[in-house]
C-alpha cells in the first residue's frame, strides 16, 4: 500500500525543469551550390546548449560536433547510389588563460596532435559567438560536378551531432542515458543546385 501511494505521489509531481521538454537540435537551412572548382552544401542548425555541457566547457574540458552530408543519384530501377559524402569536425574549448573560445575545424577526427595539424583555428570572445560559428556550416565540398551529375534535383542528407565519444573516459561513461548530452539533428531533402553569383 505504501508503495503504491509513492508511486502515485511521483507521478503527480512537476517534473524537474531539467527534464521537462526542451527544443531539440533542427536542421533550419540546407542549400546546394555549384562553384567553378566544384559542388558545395551550406546548412544551418539550431540547438540551445545545456547548461550542463556549459559547465563542462567552463573547466577547461574541449567538446566536439559532427556534421555529416551524403548526396544521392535517384535511380527508378534499383536502390539510390551515393555520388558524394563529406564529413567536417569541429572541436569547441575555452581557454582560461586568455578567457577566450577557441574552435578548430578538420575533415578528420581532431584527436591529439595529429588533428591540429590540418585544422582551421578560430578564437571568440563569447561562448555564443562560437556557437554561432558551429551552428552555420559553410561550403562543405561535395565533389566535382561531373561526379556530382547534372540532375536537376539532388536528394541530399545531413546530419549534425554531439559527439561523446571523444571526450575524456570518466564523461564518456558518465553522459550514457543523460538527454543532455544528446545533440542531433538531421534532414534529408531534395535540393536544386545554384549556380554561384
Amino acid at each position: 500500500m505504501f508503495l503504491l501511494a509513492w508511486t502515485l505521489l511521483l507521478a503527480w509531481l512537476p517534473a524537474p525543469a531539467a527534464a521537462q521538454s526542451r527544443p531539440g537540435a533542427a536542421v533550419t537551412q540546407m542549400r546546394l551550390e555549384q562553384a567553378e572548382d566544384g559542388v558545395y552544401l551550406s546548412a544551418a542548425v539550431q540547438f540551445e546548449l545545456p547548461s550542463l555541457v556549459e559547465e563542462v566547457l567552463d573547466k577547461g574540458i574541449a567538446i566536439y560536433f559532427v556534421a555529416e552530408a551524403e548526396m544521392y543519384q535517384e535511380r527508378w530501377y534499383w536502390t539510390d547510389r551515393k555520388v558524394a559524402q563529406v564529413t567536417r569536425h569541429m572541436r569547441l574549448a575555452y581557454q582560461p588563460l586568455t578567457r577566450r573560445w577557441r574552435l578548430n575545424v578538420s575533415p578528420v577526427p581532431i584527436t591529439g596532435a595529429a588533428g591540429f595539424g590540418i585544422s582551421l583555428n578560430q578564437n571568440f570572445d563569447s561562448l555564443g559567438d562560437a556557437l554561432e560559428a558551429i551552428k552555420r556550416i559553410g561550403r562543405l565540398r561535395m565533389g566535382d560536378a561531373a561526379e556530382i551529375g547534372d540532375d536537376p534535383l539532388h536528394q541530399v542528407t545531413f546530419r549534425f551531432r554531439l559527439d561523446t565519444s571523444q571526450l575524456p573516459r570518466p564523461f564518456q561513461i558518465g553522459v550514457v542515458g543523460q538527454a543532455d548530452w544528446n545533440i542531433s539533428a538531421e534532414r534529408t531533402a531534395r535540393l536544386a543546385l545554384e549556380k554561384q553569383r
